[in-house]
């Protein structure tokens, strides 16, 4: 009895696993996204020193607090996508372990796909 819960989970999973998948890439997106705002943000923080007054100052402090906040998020961000790297590792680790053959059988037709793909060029 105990095979055929793992067969139902395995689709579960599966889907979970495509939709982690999605999450992932959307993720990376963003925090390339994130890290390429701050970086800019830095130059120009860096090009305004040169400029003088009360108003500078006020932005300066304004948009060096708004960085500060993005590199938290960001920060904040990327541990949550190792969080769920770990996750996905430790779950992956769980159906290999449950399922050794088909696992087995997964890796070999991997390896036959990528062979054909390279073998192409």
């Amino acid at each position: 009895m105990e095979p055929t819960q793992q067969n139902g989970k395995a689709g579960g999973d599966d889907n979970l696993a495509r939709s982690q998948a999605a999450n992932a890439t959307a993720r990376d997106k963003l925090m390339s996204d994130l890290q390429n705002v701050i970086h800019e943000a830095e130059t120009w923080l860096d090009d305004s020193t040169t400029q003088v007054g009360a108003e500078a100052g006020k932005a300066r402090r304004h948009f060096e607090d708004a960085l500060q906040t993005a590199r938290t998020d960001l920060r904040k961000l990327e541990e949550g996508v190792l969080a769920r790297g770990r996750q996905a590792a430790r779950s992956t680790q769980v159906y290999v372990q449950d399922n050794p053959w088909k696992a087995v059988g997964l890796g070999a037709a991997l390896g036959v796909i990528a062979g054909m793909l390279i073998s192409r060029k």
